[in-house]
C-alpha cells in the first residue's frame, strides 16, 4: 500500500463545514423508512433516511440512528426492528415518527411482524429483522439487521428525501 501524499495529509487535517457537508450530501436522494420495534409489548419507532441493503448472503440491512435518539435505546433493548419503507404521500407519517414526546402510533394501523416489530399499514415495503451488530459512526450508530421476513407492495411509488425535503418520483419513473 502506498503512503498518502502530502496533499492528502493536509486535506485530512482540514475541517469540513457542517452546513456545506449537509448541503452537498443533500444532493444524494434516499428513501425514507420508519424503523419500529416492540419494547416489552409497547410499540416504538423512529424515522430514518439512512437505510440500505448490506449483504445478500446472509441477508443483512443497515440503518443509522442518531446517538441522541430517545427511541433507539428501546429498539436496541428489543433486539429486533422492522424497516417500514414509506410510499408516496406518507410524508406526514415520516414527520410523525421523526418527532419526540408524542404517541407516534396513535391512529396508525399496524400488525406485529414475525419478530414482534410493528409492520405499518399501507407502506411500500417492510423488512423485519433481528439486530446482528451495532457499530459506532460519529454522531450516529450503524445498526446491522439480519432479515427474517420481507414483503413489498408493487403498485406504490417510494417517498424520497432530497435536499432536506420529501419528494416523489416524476412522471414515467417507477
Amino acid at each position: 500500500m502506498s503512503e498518502p501524499s502530502d496533499n492528502a495529509d493536509r486535506l485530512d487535517q482540514a475541517p469540513i463545514d457542517p452546513q456545506l457537508f449537509r448541503a452537498v450530501l443533500g444532493n444524494y436522494a434516499s428513501g425514507v423508512v420508519v424503523v419500529t420495534a416492540s419494547d416489552d409489548g409497547v410499540p416504538v419507532g423512529l424515522t430514518a433516511q439512512s437505510f440500505m441493503s448490506l449483504s445478500m448472503d446472509p441477508p443483512l440491512v443497515l440503518f443509522c440512528p442518531q446517538r441522541t435518539s430517545t427511541s433507539w435505546p428501546r429498539i436496541e433493548k428489543a433486539r429486533h426492528f422492522a424497516a417500514n419503507i414509506l410510499a408516496e404521500g406518507q410524508d406526514a407519517l415520516g414527520l410523525r415518527f421523526a418527532r419526540s414526546g408524542i404517541d407516534k402510533f396513535e391512529g396508525v394501523g399496524w400488525t406485529p411482524g414475525p419478530s414482534g416489530a410493528p409492520l405499518l399499514e399501507d407502506v411500500l415495503a417492510h423488512v423485519d429483522c433481528t439486530i446482528e451488530a451495532v457499530h459506532e459512526g460519529g454522531d450516529h450508530l450503524i445498526v446491522v439487521g439480519r432479515v427474517l421476513h420481507l414483503a413489498a407492495e408493487k403498485d406504490l411509488k417510494p417517498l424520497v428525501y432530497f435536499r432536506s425535503a420529501f419528494r416523489v418520483l416524476g412522471p414515467g419513473l417507477s
